[in-house]
């Protein structure tokens, strides 16, 4: 594939080129931090560029990020199970499939991208971009998967291997590793511990078109709003907003 077209599109696309001139300082400081000497800068280019990105510059859909995401979930799984597989040498394989599930899932995949500020890097299209698409759960996470897709191009099995021993494998620290966090869990019982008043959440926005509604929420404790969340569905308002009353709270999350 011949990425020069995409680049040269961009150059036609004031907007497009300056997302493009941001995310290329955006991520040498990244790779600087990850320990990344990039090779092909243009692989971790097209890694970070969203189906909106290419859509606003009237480019095919293979010049997005998606057969990226496609090697680097490949990747993502056998070196989790390799990792897995050495260090539990006690699971049976019931249990290796869980937990590898439990690694690779989206949840999981967000976490380890957010704690590298991933997100920043990501380059989207004007809509997208306008409805939090830099927030969202898969957005994230197929991101990073095309990221590693591109790192082992560039780099081969050691340097996947290497991201991902230091910053991925650290943080599986058990067999019972699973990233979901309910903060909605989190903030009850918080409440009831610290205040004990009931914990209540009311919708208080929804816009959109219904194929990409947005909810707002917000959480209250007692007569009290202590924070307000914003997500795709009720159900990630409500979480999201559990999370940032946890944060007004001085609790970590």
């Amino acid at each position: 594939m011949d990425f020069q077209i995409v680049l040269d599109k961009v150059k036609t696309d004031s907007a497009a080129q300056t997302r493009l001139e941001k995310f290329n300082v955006k991520f040498k400081e990244f790779a600087d931090k990850v320990n990344i000497k990039v090779g092909r800068i243009g692989l971790y280019q097209q890694a970070f560029m969203h189906s909106s990105y290419i859509n606003d510059l009237g480019l095919d859909k293979r010049y997005n990020n998606e057969r990226l995401e496609f090697l680097g979930d490949a990747v993502l799984e056998l070196m989790v199970s390799d990792h897995i597989f050495n260090k539990y040498e006690e699971l049976p394989e019931g249990r290796l499939t869980k937990l590898r599930a439990n690694i690779v899932c989206e949840p999981s995949l967000v976490v380890f991208a957010s704690k590298l500020d991933m997100p920043a890097l990501i380059l989207l299209g004007r809509g997208e971009e306008k409805t939090g698409g830099r927030s969202r759960p898969s957005i994230v996470s197929d991101a990073f998967e095309a990221f590693l897709g591109a790192l082992y191009l560039d780099q081969g099995n050691e340097g996947a291997w290497e991201f991902l021993s230091d910053f991925v494998f650290p943080h599986i620290s058990s067999e019972d590793y699973n990233a979901v966090i309910d903060y909605k869990t989190m903030l009850q019982e918080y409440s009831h511990q610290a205040f004990s008043e009931s914990v209540t959440y009311e919708l208080v926005s929804s816009t959109g078109p219904s194929h990409h509604r947005q909810f707002e929420t917000e959480v209250s404790i007692g007569d009290k709003v202590q924070g307000t969340g914003a997500g795709l569905s009720k159900k990630e308002s409500e979480q999201q907003a559990a999370k940032s009353a946890l944060k007004a709270l001085g609790q970590e999350v």
